[in-house]
């Protein structure tokens, strides 16, 4: 066992979990946080997409002791009283269909616009296409996926 020590979504957690624990299964099984999805237990699709320690990381692939002493924002965490800009870009531009990737899209759409911004370059559709690399949506052809995410940056 292994005692795991986070702030996620600005609480602060304590817990002992097995040496082997996900982060994804620590957030969804001790936390009940269950708005990051495991779409493809490979690291391939990117529903399990949450940000540590201000980076986006694959939730399946991190162990929750690699991520102890860190602070964790999930899907749960980023709106307050009003939706994100990146979620209400999302549902403004019909950026979702059955809504299981979407967390991980709108983790990743934020997560790029702030390193495009902090680098002082363009998000542009091709860059948003590549960044989209990682994600993997089985319903839409990513079109309006892009235009969510283009939507959000110009308000965020």
């Amino acid at each position: 066992m292994t005692e795991v020590n986070l702030t996620v979504n600005g609480r602060r957690v304590r817990r002992d979990v097995p040496d082997a624990m996900l982060l994804v299964e620590f957030l969804r099984e001790e936390l009940r946080l269950t708005g990051t999805h495991v779409g493809c237990d490979t690291s391939q699709c990117g529903a399990c997409l949450v940000h540590l320690d201000g980076r986006a990381v694959k939730s399946c692939a991190t162990l929750a002791a690699q991520a102890s002493g860190g602070t964790v924002v999930t899907i749960e965490g980023i709106a307050g009283d009003e939706l994100h800009p990146m979620q209400k870009a999302f549902n403004d531009h019909h950026g979702l269909q059955c809504g299981y990737c979407t967390p991980g899209m709108v983790m990743s759409g934020i997560d790029m616009v702030k390193r495009y911004r902090a680098a002082g370059r363009e998000l542009t559709e091709a860059a948003i296409r590549a960044e989209l690399e990682g994600n993997i949506c089985r319903c839409t052809g990513y079109h309006n996926i892009v235009r969510s995410i283009r939507a959000a940056a110009a308000e965020m």
